[in-house]
């Protein structure tokens, strides 16, 4: 199997032809940690990292925003692992199998798309071609016992367009990432370093056919156009005949280009990594006369690390590296939390704000944040 993978580098990403424009701006939740997190097992004696200005590192699963405008757009983003204070791991819980994961995220993220990532129990609910194995993903944020912070997501990745209306959840996947792993270290103000790395990647094509295709290495984009493949939510009057989109692949190089909280912070010295999906659908009608593009950025594995410019690490104190199972678990996370579609069902912990979410005549709904974790069962209202 070969394995295609490289340090960031340049990204690559198509031309915003599509403004989506928001009456009123509300910012996610700071961070919150987890209630099981007072109680959780830390290393003996070790002092707490300063939560503002000290290592941090974040990795996210999969996140989406709807247009094209990073600062006026809509988002749907995961819960974000964020490393704990003392020396420890967060993970990601192996129930988030896909986005959307209810009926609130799907509404929010348009109805049409979804990213699986998880296990799955029977074979014929698999998204993925034949010889993609289902896998539980693998996310963590770490603080190492040298205070030096890390954080690594690695799963298999299917983007699904369900408007395409195939009798098997694998007849309407149109792009898969298998064994795409992204990574961050900042061992030192001098030695931080981003990778991302691909085993195979999957592309359903002009002729329709889901087969490999190449990735270029270094900092190269792959650019795949004219793909059977509508919009994330409805435009009116657009037809699946004729609607087609294109899409660039390309790994993510700089903080801004993740789709992050506000919890999600920065520091001096910062080192990022992620794999960024641009989209932009060519929405037309039955006669084939162009109606609106529309853009979709969706960024997979999004992860980072940072120190402050003085940061020296601790000497080695036997709890080992980021990768061992030698550090214990300290669940702290930053809420999942979305701008964009529906308002939250009453008996979920999301607060409607009330704000119209438009764009050239595409209307995904009110917008709602999430100010609690809600943690369910494996549901997909299929």
């Amino acid at each position: 199997m070969t394995r295609l993978g490289t340090r960031t580098g340049a990204a690559a990403g198509p031309k915003t032809v599509a403004k989506v424009l928001v009456t009123a701006l509300a910012t996610v939740p700071v961070l919150a940690v987890s209630a099981t997190a007072a109680g959780a097992q830390t290393a003996p004696g070790a002092p707490a990292v300063d939560e503002k200005t000290g290592p941090v590192s974040f990795a996210n699963i999969a996140s989406v925003r709807l247009g094209g405008d990073p600062q006026h757009g809509g988002a749907l983003i995961t819960e974000t692992q964020r490393s704990p204070l003392t020396p420890g791991q967060s993970r990601l819980g192996t129930d988030r199998v896909a986005v959307p994961k209810d009926d609130s995220e799907r509404k929010t993220f348009g109805g049409n798309y979804e990213i699986d990532l998880g296990k799955y129990a029977r074979p014929a609910e698999s998204p993925y071609p034949a010889g993609v194995a289902s896998r539980d993903h693998q996310v963590v944020a770490t603080l190492e016992g040298t205070n030096v912070p890390s954080a690594s997501a690695e799963t298999n990745y299917a983007l699904r367009d369900n408007t395409r209306g195939g009798a098997k959840p694998v007849d309407n996947t149109v792009l898969v990432l298998e064994g795409a792993r992204t990574a961050v270290d900042c061992a030192a103000p001098g030695k931080v370093s981003g990778s991302t790395s691909l085993a195979r990647l999957w592309v359903r094509g002009e002729d329709d056919q889901l087969r490999q295709a190449a990735m270029p290495g270094g900092g190269n984009s792959l650019r795949l156009a004219n793909l059977r493949m509508g919009a994330p939510g409805e435009v009116p009057g657009a037809s699946a005949k004729t609607t087609r989109s294109d899409v660039v692949v390309s790994r993510v190089t700089a903080f801004d280009q993740l789709v992050k909280q506000d919890g999600w912070r920065s520091g001096d010295v910062t080192a990022q990594a992620g794999w960024r999906l641009q989209i932009t659908t060519h929405a037309h009608d039955d006669n084939d006369t162009q109606l609106q593009d529309v853009q979709t950025t969706i960024v997979l594995g999004g992860a980072s690390c940072s120190i402050p410019k003085n940061f020296t690490p601790n000497a080695a104190g036997g709890t080992g590296t980021g990768a061992t199972t030698q550090q214990p678990s300290v669940p702290t996370e930053v809420p999942a939390g979305y701008l964009g579609a529906a308002a939250a069902p009453s008996d979920d912990l999301r607060v409607p704000l009330g704000v119209g979410l438009l764009g050239g005549g595409l209307v995904f709904g009110s917008l709602a944040i999430v100010f609690g974790r809600r943690r369910s069962a494996r549901s997909r209202g299929e």
